[in-house]
């Protein structure tokens, strides 16, 4: 094996390290009712593991622009030194459901070649994505959902009413919702979390065979990632609503803010992921407590080999909480 596949290998467990000790410090915010407490402690514990991380990383999807956050701000380098990375990241996806308790919370993380994330401003994005295994150009964003739900269902060899599309509950997703349904589809709507929405369509198990609607832009890159390391499909569209979106994509010199964009538009060349659960969702198990150990259910994922790993770390919780949330 080259030192080069083993460093790629290490990298890939350290990447879930960074999503482990999130996962475990925002843990103790599940259910408690305090959005900002959960993702601060998730912020702060992504932040100080990535400090040791083996890499010259420079973060391209963060927690906003270095002139509104102090930490994994974009742009901000971080690593002990390696090669040139991209650094996408979400700390918490599911603020308000990890304070309620819902499911689907998650720590994500994916780490690409210099230059390979899409420098996307934090707008929202109207996506459409499938899993692996199937004909090139399935779906299409500029479809129907119906023309779209029938050649999924053709493609995969079932009736359309054997199909699951998975939407945000959002009042904005009504029509797209009415128009699934009218189909055929079945459909489950989650509250919060469209990266574990996306992703879950490449989990067998998850029952999910397609994701549709309008969320975060940089989700939108994150769950781009994972669909690189399974073969998924995707398309994404930046939705400018208003002045303020206008200013935040003319200030990345985006000069077709109509344009659509594919999954190797977004993530490009080799790419890690990792993912760990916070709260129970249909693709990995929240953190538990149990006398004293914390158990953390997470995956990664590499592009290069296409390979999904499930790891199901135990953790001494006590000693975590003696010695700070960053140690794992």
């Amino acid at each position: 094996m080259s030192k080069e596949s083993i460093a790629d290998r290490i990298l890939a467990l350290e990447a879930v390290r960074v999503t482990e000790a999130a996962a475990l410090a925002t843990s103790r915010y599940i259910g408690r009712g305090d959005e900002k407490a959960a993702d601060r402690a998730a912020v702060e514990a992504m932040h100080d593991a990535l400090k040791s991380l083996a890499i010259d990383g420079t973060i391209r999807i963060g927690e906003g622009p270095q002139s509104e956050t102090s930490i994994l701000a974009v742009g901000e380098k971080l690593g002990i030194g390696g090669p040139k990375a991209d650094v996408a990241l979400l700390p918490l996806e599911g603020h308000s459901i990890t304070a309620k308790g819902e499911p689907n919370a998650l720590s994500v993380i994916a780490l690409a070649e210099d230059g390979g994330f899409l420098n996307t401003p934090d707008v929202y994005m109207d996506k459409i994505a499938v899993g692996g295994g199937l004909p090139d150009g399935v779906v299409d964003l500029d479809e129907e959902p119906g023309t779209n739900l029938q050649e999924l269902a053709k493609a995969k060899g079932v009736e359309v009413g054997e199909l699951v599309a998975c939407i945000l509950d959002r009042p904005r997703h009504a029509e797209l919702i009415a128009k699934a349904r009218e189909a055929g589809a079945r459909i489950m709507l989650i509250g919060d979390g469209d990266v574990s929405g996306v992703i879950s369509t490449t989990q067998p198990e998850s029952r999910v065979d397609i994701y549709m609607g309008i969320g975060g832009a940089p989700q939108g890159v994150l769950a781009a990632a994972a669909l690189r390391c399974v073969g998924g499909q995707m398309w994404g569209r930046l939705v400018v609503r208003n002045k303020e979106d206008k200013i935040k994509v003319s200030r990345l010199e985006i000069t077709d803010p109509d344009r659509k964009y594919g999954v190797e538009d977004m993530a490009a060349g080799d790419v890690t992921f990792a993912a760990t659960g916070v709260t129970n969702g249909n693709m990995l198990a929240g953190v538990r407590n149990r006398q004293g150990v914390a158990v953390t259910h997470s995956l990664v994922m590499r592009s290069k080999t296409r390979t999904l790993r499930y790891i199901e770390a135990h953790h001494d919780f006590a000693g975590l909480v003696a010695r700070g949330p960053t140690v794992v």
